[in-house]
């Protein structure tokens, strides 16, 4: 098992499967602790996302936001010539909680186990960024900067633009889907007619 978990669920651009491992290493973590840190932030933030995009966009963004975040990373890699494998779902997450942060600038956040210190989800935002920003240009390895700059940078995105230019406009696309299964299903294409 530990080859194909080493071949799939990890995501690095010189590995001989590429693409399956953007999505796949999402779902992977190194340890235990390393998935309840990305499983309690993910948390946090899934009721404020899900209220916002509702349940079948906020899936929508988060598979496209481990691929996307995963993209970033290997052009950073191949950019910086280092070539060690990534894993976790913080690329994605940091999309969830960039979202959140850019639609509700003013939300209280706080620390787990720092309560008492409170701050807007705007400075936040703009806190990680520039840790990130730093760990990117400093070439610190203990966080995949480039995956968490693109996570956030897409959730950014994705809440000021990409809702209005494709989950609103996804209709023509899905209505031609349907109509592409209709007609195979009287040909014996193997659809279902609903």
């Amino acid at each position: 098992m530990r080859r194909i978990m080493f071949t799939y669920f990890t995501s690095n651009p010189s590995s001989r499967a590429l693409c399956s491992p953007m999505l796949l290493s999402t779902f992977s973590h190194f340890s235990l602790f390393h998935m309840a840190a990305n499983m309690y932030v993910l948390w946090s933030f899934s009721s404020s996302i899900v209220s916002l995009l509702g349940c079948e966009q906020f899936i929508a963004v988060y598979l496209s936001a481990g691929v996307i975040s995963t993209f970033v990373s290997y052009v950073a890699k191949m950019a910086a010539g280092r070539f060690e494998p990534s894993l976790g779902a913080s690329g994605a997450i940091m999309t969830v909680l960039a979202a959140v942060c850019t639609k509700m600038p003013e939300a209280k956040l706080a620390i787990i186990l720092l309560p008492m210190f409170t701050f807007t989800a705007g400075s936040a935002l703009k806190a990680i960024i520039a840790f990130d920003t730093a760990g990117l240009a400093l070439g610190w390895r203990l966080f995949d900067h480039a995956a968490h700059l693109g996570g956030a940078l897409f959730g950014m995105w994705y809440v000021t633009y990409g809702h209005e230019l494709i989950w609103k406009n996804r209709e023509p696309l899905v209505k031609a889907w349907h109509e592409m299964r209709t007609k195979n299903t009287g040909k014996g294409g193997g659809g279902r007619s609903n």
